[in-house]
């Protein structure tokens, strides 16, 4: 079966099964172009919690997907390949979680979105890096735990003015884009802006012109006027040229690719609807708890 063939096979499975397809930035071209609706992990979050369909094909990582399972209640939701997960979200398990806020009894805690529904569960509530210095900010105290993500922590520790306390997870994505990857990219296009995502290194940031969410990139692509230099994981620039022809977009380095958003290909998608697999559920009491940390985070206008 070819790759057109393919697509019209998943929209009639689409259509019989009453699904649709949530596809995060980072997904390859032709799974973003198989999706109903493309996000960041909050866009995402928010969808999920809004959609008609009986099923979710979420075409991201297993955080993503239990999140959608738990703002969609009573849907069926599938992830094309079992075994796409995050590396910093396992930096922290919610026994971890649970003995760090022990150690600062009385502060109040975020979990970026990239945890488990475990971690988020022990959580007051999540953030993504679009919203992470909206959150900090609306919390009471002075000190707030923030986890997993040790860079984020450091940008949002830049303009709020409260102590982040942070876990030492990171990215591997993100966190080996170096200084120098961006003199260098930026050494061959002078003339390009560099934006960044907040899940790199301080260092990184402060080479930076502007710092980013994926959403907020994509959003930013459609009115900017100048060729951009990209410092995040290099799927998105499939959608940022895709949505904007004529512009430039040049990834910070070819090499920033999760290896967990690439296991995802349209054949798994197409799998995933024939064959109704691999099914991401949350034990109730976890997802009970873990739903009220997300919901404050999506609930924040």
């Amino acid at each position: 079966m070819d790759k057109n063939d393919m697509m019209d096979r998943i929209r009639e499975l689409k259509k019989d099964r009453n699904a649709v397809i949530l596809v995060h930035n980072y997904q390859i071209g032709e799974v973003q172009d198989a999706g109903d609706f493309i996000g960041d992990s909050l866009e995402l979050s928010r969808k999920a919690a809004r959609v008609k369909e009986d099923v979710i094909v979420f075409c991201g990582v297993h955080f993503m997907a239990e999140t959608a399972a738990i703002l969609a209640p009573g849907k069926t939701v599938l992830i094309p390949d079992s075994s796409a997960g995050c590396p910093m979200a396992d930096m922290i398990t919610a026994e971890d979680m649970v003995q760090w806020k022990k150690r600062y009894p009385g502060r109040k805690s975020v979990c970026y979105i990239n945890t488990s529904a475990a971690v988020k569960a022990e959580c007051d509530i999540c953030c993504t890096s679009s919203n992470a210095e909206k959150v900090v900010d609306g919390l009471e105290g002075e000190e707030i735990l923030f986890a997993p993500d040790k860079n984020l922590a450091a940008w949002v520790a830049r303009t709020s003015s409260k102590k982040i306390i942070p876990w030492d997870g990171y990215c591997y994505v993100h966190n080996n884009i170096r200084a120098a990857d961006v003199r260098r990219k930026k050494e061959e296009h002078p003339e390009a802006e560099v934006w960044v995502h907040p899940e790199c290194p301080p260092e990184v940031i402060d080479l930076a012109d502007r710092v980013l969410s994926t959403g907020k990139m994509v959003k930013e692509a459609r009115v900017t006027d100048r060729s951009v230099i990209i410092g995040t994981e290099s799927g998105i620039v499939y959608r940022l040229k895709k949505e904007n022809p004529g512009k430039i977009f040049y990834p910070v380095k070819n090499t920033a690719v999760c290896r967990n958003m690439k296991k995802i290909t349209l054949e798994k998608v197409f799998l995933s609807l024939e064959k109704m697999q691999f099914h991401v559920t949350v034990p109730p009491l976890i997802a009970e708890r873990a739903r009220g940390a997300i919901t404050r985070m999506v609930d924040l206008v």
